[in-house]
């Protein structure tokens, strides 16, 4: 490193310093965040010195995150894309790949999901021209379970999404072994949910592929960004290709001639010998994601251990303070699992003597973030009404969900101070109400 970048970089570390002085948390005035990105100085430091090597595209940083991350995931490829919402396009996508012969996913096929979620997880269907068939979910959990799954599974379904709400692991092992026994493609949508665990098990491994988000509300940030793994090696070079405008070439940028024979390639009705960096073997996009950003995400993966720890400490310490309030439904782990949690999902009773939307207003005015459980039912949204879908049973939950339920945060970036002052608020609006 020169004395020169070297000194910049000290400076950077001491602007973060002077940056992050804190004058202490003010109740009712301090604002408490339902999510956010906890970034240390170390953090600043790998942004500026990617800027300063002008790293400005997808290059070594991306490749070895992607490494590293595959490695702590469990999975043998990982691709980096530039969010979590281009990571489901990618993943549903590739089940539609011409390389899948007879198993790939047509136009009219249906692939199963849940009604109350959030839209990126399900507008990948529709935009392969897949219809999704939704089902609901469970109140305790937020999830579905295997029976709903098996109930809905049809003579034209072909694949099941599902995402693990707000951190909490669907029943995947059951859903797993459904998708096996009538060859169906399962992917999970783990933005939600890094560092959980299904029968000591990782999220992610269940599946023939798995999303990630590194939006700063998640787990990891990059700002922007997100992560599509696979440990099958026919279905990663596919997602590559997709993400990669759709070229069949697999050289990295500025590199040439990886398989040594660049010029001998005959594909279409192209003409023998053309360019192989040329040559596109699917309607692709280009989703790739920056230097910039894997290098953010590299410094943020190395404390990954600690985040999952404090989302894990956070969500107690608000269900051991709420345990004993009236009228709300508080949330369960799912059974055999260890959540590694997004947020402290509440449901307001339907018999309660307050709404929901008088206790969100009261925390609101106190300066306590909430977010709805995302869409609620999707179902319902102008969005959704007139697009091709099928229903397996009642939405009565998720109808719940719309009416009823809120969240709060739990991310690494929440004091104990702030989240006492949650568990109070909350507690004397009931006081106060019921």
């Amino acid at each position: 490193m020169s004395d020169h970048r070297a000194l910049v970089l000290d400076e950077v570390r001491k602007y973060h310093q002077e940056q992050q002085r804190d004058a202490g948390f003010v109740p009712g005035v301090t604002e408490i965040w339902p999510s956010g990105a906890v970034l240390d100085a170390e953090d600043r430091v790998a942004l500026v010195e990617a800027a300063l090597e002008m790293r400005i595209a997808a290059g070594r940083s991306s490749r070895k995150f992607e490494s590293a991350f595959a490695r702590r995931l469990k999975r043998r490829k990982a691709h980096l894309t530039n969010s979590g919402s281009s990571a489901n396009l990618l993943a549903v996508s590739a089940l539609t790949s011409h390389l899948l012969e007879d198993r790939r996913l047509r136009p009219g096929d249906e692939v199963i999901t849940v009604a109350a979620g959030f839209p990126t997880t399900v507008n990948p269907i529709l935009q392969n021209g897949l219809v999704p068939v939704f089902v609901d979910v469970d109140l305790a959990t937020y999830n579905t379970t295997a029976d709903r799954v098996a109930q809905a599974i049809g003579p034209r379904t072909r694949a099941i999404i599902i995402a693990h709400a707000l951190g909490n692991p669907f029943e995947v092992a059951g859903i797993a072994e459904l998708a096996a026994e009538h060859e169906l493609f399962l992917i999970e949508d783990n933005c939600d949910a890094v560092g959980s665990t299904y029968d000591g098990r990782l999220t992610g491994t269940f599946g023939d592929l798995t999303t990630v988000s590194f939006y700063p509300a998640h787990h990891l940030t990059m700002g922007e960004g997100g992560c599509v793994l696979t440990s099958n090696l026919a279905l990663a070079r596919i997602v590559e290709s997709l993400r990669d405008w759709g070229r069949d070439c697999w050289c990295e940028p500025g590199e040439n001639d990886k398989c040594l024979k660049r010029f001998q390639y005959q594909m279409g009705t192209l003409p023998a010998g053309y360019d192989h960096k040329y040559i596109f073997s699917h309607v692709g996009y280009n989703l790739k994601a920056t230097d910039l950003q894997a290098a953010l995400g590299l410094t943020q993966l190395a404390k990954l251990d600690d985040f999952i720890d404090a989302r894990k400490r956070n969500w107690q310490r608000l269900r051991d303070g709420l345990r004993d309030v009236p009228h709300l439904l508080l949330p369960e782990a799912t059974p055999n699992s260890d959540p590694s949690w997004f947020g402290f999902v509440i449901t307001v009773a339907p018999d309660a003597p307050f709404t929901r939307a008088a206790l969100v207003n009261f925390l609101e005015s106190r300066r306590i973030g909430t977010r709805r459980l995302f869409a609620g039912n999707l179902t319902r949204h102008p969005a959704y009404v007139d697009q091709p879908h099928r229903v397996v049973g009642d939405l009565t939950n998720s109808d719940i969900i719309t009416d009823q339920t809120f969240w709060v945060g739990v991310y690494p970036g929440l004091t104990d101070e702030m989240l006492d002052y949650v568990i109070g608020s909350v507690k004397e609006f009931v006081e106060a109400t019921g």
